[in-house]
């Protein structure tokens, strides 16, 4: 009996953020570290349709970091990086389309559709959802890709039909050259556009933590000056950067806050959403 008690106990806590956020749009990036589990998995997508089925619009971005090292390890190709960002040759573009595109995205839908009809799988290149162009412009060899512009047509569509778009991180330019975009920024330029209440990093660590070896260093509250005051000291560095980044310029574009949360924590997204503690660092302007 009990348990039950704390069940609904645990709902009505729940009621006053779904009554605030009912209607809200929030942009969730799903990362390829968070997504190794299968019970997890199965766990972030069921949070996902209930946030769905409680009146807020979700959009999923995925990454799928390493899905693709795996397969580039199987053709002998050593994954490079930069910054956190991703060296794409024309080989590596290649597979990176066939894995984010043809495998990632469509496991996904394919999880989410079990037992919802809600899922639409799309890449930067459906309906010309998003315009890419080169990151690296002094290096015409090399597919890494920014986003140059959001086409927000297809995606107004999905979510006023209550769907969820579930996006790889693919896109192409406007010769049709394929570029491979950070899932991050991608995340982040779509939350810009859509003026999200929330963009969520789901990702395999607490958050910002100023000891990255030490959980209990998380901090749960940051302004953009003190991020930049973080990037400057060096305590966030690598594959954090591109997520910090990507959080600092929705939030300059009236997103209105942005987490970075461990996607590996049970019901994680709920947590961060719908309590006033959260789980994981979250971001204003």
């Amino acid at each position: 009996m009990l348990k039950n008690s704390e069940g609904i106990q645990a709902l009505s806590d729940f009621l006053p953020f779904i009554q605030r956020f009912y209607g809200s749009t929030i942009v969730v990036k799903y990362g390829g570290s968070a997504m190794k589990d299968v019970y997890l998995k199965s766990k972030i997508i069921d949070d996902i349709l209930f946030l769905s089925y409680i009146g807020i619009k979700v959009v999923v971005v995925h990454g799928g970091g390493p899905i693709i090292n795996y397969w580039l390890e199987q053709m002998d190709i050593e994954p490079k990086f930069f910054n956190g960002i991703r060296v794409t040759d024309k080989i590596t573009m290649e597979l990176v389309e066939m894995v984010l595109v043809g495998k990632v995205n469509k496991d996904l839908v394919s999880l989410f559709n079990r037992s919802s009809n809600l899922a639409v799988g799309l890449s930067g290149k459906d309906a010309n959802l998003i315009t890419a162009s080169s990151f690296f412009t002094d290096q015409p060899d090399n597919y890494t890709g920014k986003v140059e512009k959001v086409n927000l047509d297809i995606i107004n569509v999905l979510l006023s039909n209550a769907y969820i778009p579930v996006i790889a991180s693919v896109a192409s330019d406007l010769n049709g050259q394929s570029y491979n975009i950070n899932a991050d920024s991608v995340a982040g330029a779509i939350a810009e556009s859509l003026n999200a209440d929330k963009l969520i990093l789901l990702t395999d660590t607490p958050g910002i933590m100023s000891n990255i070896d030490n959980s209990t260093t998380l901090m749960k509250h940051l302004n953009i000056e003190k991020l930049e005051s973080l990037k400057d000291k060096q305590i966030i560095v690598g594959g954090m950067i591109p997520k910090v980044d990507c959080c600092i310029q929705a939030l300059k574009n009236n997103v209105v806050s942005a987490h970075i949360i461990n996607g590996n924590i049970e019901h994680a997204l709920l947590l961060e959403i719908l309590t006033s503690s959260g789980v994981g660092s979250k971001l204003v302007a």
